[in-house]
């Protein structure tokens, strides 16, 4: 590996913009040489060196894509960090705007106050449902967190098809987007000293999907050393929408659907061969689909298409995971670091307009979507249609046909179902043996941009991916933000917390935050409430957990049920 030699090439250029300077900045890294160059964070005035648009892997092209990544290779003379690099290909179901990128898509950007330091390092995994987003400054701006005296990684993974195919060979196990995130955080380790990183001291943190992300890390073998301690947002691997079902039939699926009025592909190598040769933007979008309800399913909070998955073990150690989740957790086959972890008030507020516009139709039609995929799959059609009864009894009153008027109820209904319950259970299991700081985002502003719908029936709720908007500077939704307002406060608070566990393992030593912030257990169930003021309580959503945990115990008194299904059931026990 190449010394550690920094050139600072510093040549001052007047600006027409206030506040915003050029320097020419070389870092000397492994690959070779960047040319980086300096920023000024909004707010604080904070100036920080940025690199973007790192490769860290070959691009997934030809033969590589479906498949684990490869490290990136080097190159001669000095490359251009200052500009991002493409975005995946990706399809927002959000705002139905496809983003060609490219495949060519695996870069990271790392941003520092400090090059000559050895400060924590933050590493950013973006959310997106698996299906869109990068780590790009649009949207994850370091700005609130460079001030906190951190070097801040973010990077992009591929999505979709493209990162979630799974074909059950040794080849093609799947989960080759979480293997893109396992190169990127090897990358850190081997090159974030070059930029004033400590690796020894690096948290993993994402959001949505990241949080998701995140939260897989802790349980993966591949994942092992890269990270000392774990921030997940409003996602863990039990979540509704992120259980996988039958991959491999997919893929199949999915040839067929790419291949229309032709011979049906039936070998597996056949149809990789096929797969590889399609065009990618033909691979973005698609819906392969195998149950009849996926064709009136919630994408968002239901089943996806392609998500991570249990890979067949080849016994060469390259797996991202071969146990189910529940079954790591059950036998504690998980890495040894510190988590913190949270989810919003109201996740699901980001929904409204779809529940307006169709869903709470579909709802009434076919009752069943009331009850969680993975039981849906797993239950006879009576079992899930009384389960579903059980359900609308609970959140809205035995009412025959929902309607808008309980849009504020179906909103809580959906944000439990969803992800809160699922997130509590994940990370209660891991509290066991990890330290575990939990909180609870409740706080509302202008800023919480997926929130704001649910303000036409008088909800002040933070949505899914709202919290964000409080971690990052957002630059594409030109977000103001004035010192000495409330707004403010809550971005010192968040980054406060996040950044104080990323130096400590604790968001708040010695009550620093201002409020008595105990570990999370099964016993204590403590956590803190980021509304208005910071408030330390316990039991966050008890009411709704408690009464999923009956539907458990209701569940497992029928009979008939699959072992693999026993098993999850077994798992829910231990929590409640």
């Amino acid at each position: 590996m190449m010394s550690t030699t920094v050139f600072l090439i510093q040549i001052l250029i007047l600006c027409s913009v206030p506040g915003i300077f050029s320097e020419d900045i070389i870092v000397e890294i492994a690959q070779g040489k960047l040319s980086g160059s300096q920023e000024t964070a909004i707010v604080s005035g904070t100036p920080f060196y940025s690199f973007k648009g790192i490769p860290y892997a070959k691009p997934p092209v030809g033969e590589l894509r479906f498949k684990a990544p490869v490290e990136a290779d080097s190159w001669e003379g000095v490359r251009d960090a200052t500009v991002h690099g493409n975005v995946c290909p990706q399809f927002n179901p959000i705002t139905a705007v496809y983003t060609p990128g490219s495949e060519d898509c695996l870069f990271l950007n790392v941003y520092s106050p400090n090059l000559n330091g050895s400060l924590p390092v933050i590493v950013w995994i973006h959310g997106g449902a698996f299906l869109f987003g990068s780590g790009n400054d649009d949207l994850y701006g370091p700005d609130f967190l460079i001030s906190k005296d951190v070097v801040v990684v973010s990077f992009n993974y591929r999505l979709e098809a493209l990162g979630f195919l799974c074909l059950d060979t040794e080849d093609v196990p799947g989960n080759a987007a979480l293997k893109d995130q396992v190169l990127a955080l090897k990358w850190v380790q081997q090159n974030i000293a070059k930029f004033g990183g400590n690796p020894k001291e690096v948290t993993v943190m994402g959001g949505t999907a990241g949080g998701a992300s995140v939260a897989y890390h802790i349980i993966s073998p591949l994942s092992k050393g890269l990270f000392k301690r774990a921030i997940s947002s409003s996602g863990a691997p039990a979540c509704d929408c992120l259980y996988p079902y039958e991959p491999k039939k997919r893929a199949f699926q999915l040839g067929k659907l790419l291949r229309p009025n032709q011979t049906e592909i039936k070998d597996t190598e056949e149809l990789l061969t096929f797969l590889q040769s399609v065009p990618y933007d033909q691979l973005v979008n698609v819906q392969p689909r195998i149950l009849t309800s996926e064709s009136v399913s919630n994408v968002l909070l239901k089943l996806q298409y392609f998500t991570p998955v249990v890979e067949k073990d080849f016994g060469k150690n390259k797996n991202f995971i071969t146990k189910d989740p529940y079954d790591s957790l059950k036998g504690q086959n998980f890495n040894d670091v510190d988590v913190m972890f949270s989810y919003s008030s109201g996740e699901a507020t980001l929904l409204t307009e779809l529940l307006e516009t169709s869903y709470i139709d579909l709802y009434n039609t076919y009752r069943e979507m009331f009850v969680p995929s993975k039981w849906i799959v797993s239950l006879e059609p009576e079992v899930n249609l009384e389960l579903a009864d059980l359900i609308v009894d609970f959140y809205f009153g035995n009412k025959s046909i929902i309607t808008t008027e309980v849009i504020p109820e179906f909103i809580h209904y959906d944000s439990i179902v969803g992800l809160a319950y699922d997130i509590q259970a994940f990370f209660r299991q891991v509290s066991d043996r990890l330290g575990t700081y939990f909180f609870k985002f409740s706080y509302f502003s202008s800023r919480n941009q997926y929130g704001q719908a649910g303000l036409k029936y008088g909800l002040r709720y933070a949505s899914h991916f709202d919290i964000e908007f409080y971690l990052f500077n957002p630059k594409s939704l030109n977000l103001t933000l004035e010192e000495n307002t409330e707004e403010y406060t809550m971005v010192q608070n968040i980054t406060t917390a996040v950044t104080n566990f990323a130096k400590y393992g604790e968001p708040s030593p010695s009550g620093s935050l201002g409020v008595d912030w105990p570990k999370f257990t099964k016993k204590s169930l403590a956590y803190v409430n980021f509304g208005t003021t910071l408030e330390s309580s316990k039991g966050a959503d008890e009411k709704d957990m408690k009464f999923w945990q009956g539907l458990y115990d209701h569940v497992k008194k029928i009979k008939g049920l699959s072992s693999g299904w026993r098993s999850v059931l077994s798992f829910f026990e231990r929590f409640w």
